[in-house]
């Protein structure tokens, strides 16, 4: 479905790209005929040139290969902080049409434990960011703290304190704990009192379950349902750059970490 492209950095991406190759389009057609070829060209067409061979390297890796996002919110601490710039392997879940979002090219599906980007199901111009916790046909279910998949409670193990700061600058303690979900180990944090939920799904065909690591941090399945295969964006792979825009930190010890 096309809806609200005009909050859709995609959308003006392949827009402007598409402007830029009929201008050029346009005036080649115009000129072919001409003696004087030699003629300055339009300052406008003298700019689609030079941009159109920059924008279409931008649009094939932001759509086949690889696209940037920064992590504006602190739902997937402690793996992922606010101010966190990452890459995206857009390859991993197929390859998919820019703006119109048709897959082309089929590959891998989401493995439990993927930390995946998505469109927002309810704003699909939205991406989002969690952690593939239920895949199609799985019983997943929570309560507080506890999760538990296929009716099997999800082991963890007591890290220690941590200090989560949000995208306010605020300071939220909570305990870290490493998860071990059916396999993969990675950490979680949860707020000594966070809000009390308790529910279960069961995921449907072609869908996820989404959760974010900031357990009570997090706006995820547990509060609006599953994402369906065709809103998959792409796995994270690697943090790339950290800047905490609320106190203009740098933190170089951040920049190369895998995503996992």
């Amino acid at each position: 479905m096309i809806e609200n492209f005009y909050l859709d950095i995609e959308f003006w991406f392949v827009l402007v790209t598409a402007i830029a190759a009929i201008i050029v389009l346009i005036s080649w057609i115009a000129n072919r005929g001409k003696l004087n070829k030699k003629e300055k060209p339009a300052f406008i067409v003298d700019i689609a040139r030079s941009l159109l061979p920059i924008l279409l390297v931008v649009v094939a890796l932001r759509s086949f290969i690889v696209e940037p996002f920064r992590i504006p919110s602190g739902s997937m601490m402690p793996t992922l902080e606010v101010g966190d710039f990452i890459l995206v392997n857009k390859f991993t879940y197929g390859i998919r049409l820019p703006v119109f979002r048709t897959k082309i090219i089929s590959n891998n599906d989401p493995e439990r434990g993927d930390v995946f980007v998505f469109r927002y199901p309810e704003r699909p111009w939205q991406n989002f960011i969690k952690r593939v916790v239920g895949l199609p046909g799985d019983k997943i279910a929570w309560d507080n703290g506890r999760l538990y998949v296929n009716d099997q409670l999800i082991a963890t193990e007591d890290k220690g304190s941590y200090t989560a700061i949000d995208q306010h600058g605020n300071k939220h303690p909570s305990v870290r704990y490493e998860e071990d979900l059916t396999g993969l180990k990675h950490d979680i944090i949860l707020y000594p009192q966070g809000p009390m939920a308790k529910g279960s799904a069961i995921v449907p065909a072609g869908q996820y379950f989404a959760m974010g690591d900031n357990r009570f941090g997090s706006h995820d399945s547990r509060f609006w349902g599953f994402v369906p295969e065709e809103n998959l964006v792409g796995k994270a792979m690697v943090i790339w750059m950290h800047w905490a825009s609320n106190n203009g930190y740098l933190n170089a010890s951040r920049i190369g970490t895998v995503i996992k």
